[in-house]
């Protein structure tokens, strides 16, 4: 007799097919709701914890997300199995915050493996320890943010400090799970080369060997705007791979693949 699925549910965004940035291959993204964090540049601002109740009075059914099952998201996901087979692929898990519903990612990835499913996960590692670990065990490769180096402008302007972030990129280092650092390089926050320094010391002394640069964009803007919500970065200019050379070399030089994204 075959076991049961889970019959947790989660609040999904959206699965995004034919994703190609989200780990290597052809992948199906799934968006989780929710994040503790208040990053002023986010462009999935419905995500935020902080602005449920904007989300609750705009109405919009695409920024409210919907409840799916195990089985739901599952059978979604393997629509595109023969593109995970021929390209490497698989099913990434990301927000909002993943560990925010750390349950359902669970019992999620734990059906996924089952069936041979390649589990990549985008997240920002704020969670308790206890948490992370249980998350990690079921994980290929993780994406992780690192947005700032210094506890207190990372406090500032992401609402958290990052402490335990840190501390969790290092635990799944240490436990030999593949980890790729990403960097969203933002103005007037980490744009800086000596912020750059900072952060590809950090991340040679944890031992992260590749980095994704993430260069602002603004393509979160008018969400703020339905939501009802200011947007910090309005009319700050996007910025592109080729203003960020020397930004990229700092990583270069300590000896990381750094490549944007």
């Amino acid at each position: 007799m075959s076991e049961m699925v889970s019959t947790e549910k989660g609040l999904i965004f959206n699965i995004q097919k034919f994703s190609i940035n989200d780990g290597p291959g052809i992948r199906s993204t799934v968006f989780f709701a929710g994040c503790p964090l208040s990053c002023r540049w986010c462009s999935n601002p419905e995500s935020q914890n902080r602005n449920k109740e904007a989300v609750r009075i705009c109405k919009d059914p695409k920024l409210m997300g919907k409840e799916w099952t195990v089985e739901e998201v599952l059978k979604e996901v393997e629509k595109d199995r023969c593109f995970y087979e021929e390209s490497g692929g698989g099913m990434t898990l990301s927000g909002g915050e993943v560990l925010q519903q750390h349950t359902f990612a669970v019992a999620l990835l734990t059906e996924a493996k089952k069936r041979s499913l390649h589990c990549a996960a985008e997240t920002t590692g704020y969670a308790s320890r206890e948490i992370f670990a249980e998350f990690v065990r079921h994980i290929d490769l993780l994406l992780f943010d690192m947005k700032h180096s210094d506890r207190e402008i990372h406090r500032e302007k992401t609402g958290v400090y990052n402490d335990i972030i840190i501390e969790n990129m290092r635990y799944a280092v240490e436990q030999k799970v593949p980890v790729i650092a990403r960097i969203p390089v933002i103005p007037r926050f980490n744009a800086s080369l000596g912020a750059a320094r900072e952060m590809a010391a950090l991340l040679k002394d944890i031992g992260i060997k590749e980095v994704h640069l993430l260069p602002f964009h603004q393509f979160g803007e008018k969400k703020y705007e339905q939501l009802g919500l200011s947007y910090e970065m309005l009319g700050v200019k996007q910025m592109h791979p080729e203003m960020l050379e020397k930004y990229q070399k700092v990583f270069l030089d300590e000896g990381m693949d750094c490549t944007f994204r």
